[in-house]
């Protein structure tokens, strides 16, 4: 199989030319380690390969699985295979080995997934855009000067960039639909308690954080929610199950759906002119669908909401850092980390347990008004952020950090909405800027329905499809 040939395919497709024994595991390894070392110099999405070890795997004889030979990344952050070194993005984790493989490892595996490296992340995690100090830029493969979103902003730009069709990633704040939207990939926020994070974890970020994958096609975001999600025993709360497999959602109707369409953020502000481009483009496709849409949204001010997300974040994020400090047994150095992380500690470690339980009530109440409007429509319609992706450098985790702060504020004003809610959300690409940058179009639905986000994800792909839209790397 040549790269060419290899590219035309998602990762359902090129796991049902290896069971037709069409081509091998092998094989297609080979080939994404090939593309890898050939746009490795230019977008850096790789944090770790492990290429002897994947190889090994499929020499061993991989499960029986419904991806078998698929090749795959995880991202470098929450999720761990025992023996392979795991760095978070951050010098701090350098030499961490973990002991486990974590569940959603484990249902990779299974699935005949082969691992061939972690991709790259901002430092825990903690930006929009993928920019780590020990590692360097991750860049955007529609224009290398650009950013590729963050922080699973690895993952997307090896997907977009063809290594492979589907990657890892995780969502926190908008991990999984930011750089989906700067790379023109598929990405699904699943449903808090959806997927697990055990053992390590009863869920990530005080519920905030969910993982799932980016990817070119809906079907292999869809089959691989089938095949990661579910509890694992001891889990603190599950998601309820889904209907049906949510795979058997791709081509199915949807059903006439309604939908509340926004030409702001959900602080009241404005969208840039190309996202209210790609809004109003989307709502017209939607209708010509059969959906209803109008001009709605809910009484729900992000601007408010925020500050209790960030006090969510900064309680976590400061004790895992004093894990891995004691872990070390040393103190806490302010050179261990960059600017932003070691102000997020600080900040974290001052938060008292009444702010900490405010905060969890005002994520409550933000879903119980979410879920009100949501009685009267299907899903929410608005762009996944709301501007085109930025220039590389203008996220500094290293620099100012009000500077840093600021920008976030004004930029993560959709996403963190679905994250402090626990619903899920989606961004599908659907539209470029007049300059050839991608801009994400977001749906937000109502909880536990990620199977209609599914549906109506692959009814437009189909009217409008994506697929063979490739960027000019």
């Amino acid at each position: 199989m040549r790269f060419d040939e290899y590219r035309k395919h998602d990762g359902v497709a090129l796991a049902a030319l290896v069971a037709r024994g069409e081509v091998t595991a092998g094989e297609l390894l080979d080939i994404a380690i090939a593309r890898a070392a050939q746009v490795t110099p230019a977008i850096n999405a790789i944090a770790r390969t492990q290429y002897p070890r994947a190889r090994a795997a499929v020499e061993a004889g991989l499960p029986d699985g419904p991806l078998r030979g698929v090749p795959y990344l995880i991202k470098d952050l929450s999720i761990f295979e025992k023996g392979v070194p795991a760095g978070l993005g951050s010098a701090l984790y350098a030499n961490f080995v973990p002991d486990h493989d974590s569940a959603y490892t484990a249902r990779c595996k299974r699935a005949g997934l082969v691992i061939m490296g972690r991709s790259l992340t901002p430092e825990l995690g903690l930006s929009p855009s993928t920019e780590p100090r020990g590692y360097g830029a991750c860049h955007n493969p529609w224009n290398l000067s650009y950013s590729a979103g963050g922080s699973s902003g690895g993952s997307a730009a090896a997907v977009s960039a063809g290594i492979l069709p589907v990657a890892h990633a995780t969502d926190g704040g908008g991990s999984i639909r930011t750089p989906a939207a700067h790379c023109a990939l598929f990405g699904l926020k699943p449903s808090r308690g959806r997927v697990s994070y055990s053992p390590g974890a009863g869920e990530g970020w005080g519920g905030l954080a969910v993982t799932h994958v980016v990817s070119r096609s809906v079907r292999d975001s869809a089959l691989l929610l089938d095949l990661t999600s579910g509890p694992e025993p001891g889990d603190p709360y599950a998601a309820p199950a889904p209907e049906r497999p949510f795979a058997d959602e791709v081509g199915r109707y949807p059903g006439r759906l309604k939908i509340a369409m926004m030409r702001h953020d959900h602080r009241g502000v404005a969208l840039h002119a190309e996202c209210i481009k790609a809004v109003e483009n989307a709502a017209r496709l939607c209708e010509s669908l059969g959906h209803i849409v109008e001009e709605a949204a809910p009484d729900i001010n992000l601007a408010e909401l925020r500050p209790k997300n960030q006090i969510l974040l900064a309680a976590n994020v400061a004790r895992a850092l004093a894990l891995r400090w004691r872990m070390l047994k040393r103190e806490p150095r302010r050179d261990d980390v960059e600017a932003l992380t070691w102000a997020v500690f600080n900040r974290g470690h001052a938060i008292t347990g009444i702010q900490y339980v405010e905060a969890v009530a005002a994520a409550h109440a933000a879903g119980r008004k979410l879920a009100a409007f949501l009685a009267s429509y299907d899903m929410i319609l608005t762009t996944t952020l709301p501007a085109p992706p930025p220039l590389l450098g203008y996220f500094d985790m290293n620099g100012d950090v009000e500077t840093f702060s600021a920008r976030a504020a004004q930029y993560l004003t959709i996403t963190p909405l679905y994250n402090a809610t626990g619903t899920p959300a989606m961004s599908v690409p659907l539209h470029w800027t007049s300059d050839g940058l991608p801009v994400g179009v977001h749906f937000g639905g109502r909880y536990g329905e990620e199977g209609k986000l599914i549906g109506l994800a692959a009814q437009l792909e189909e009217a409008q499809p994506w697929f063979d839209r490739l960027p000019p790397l």
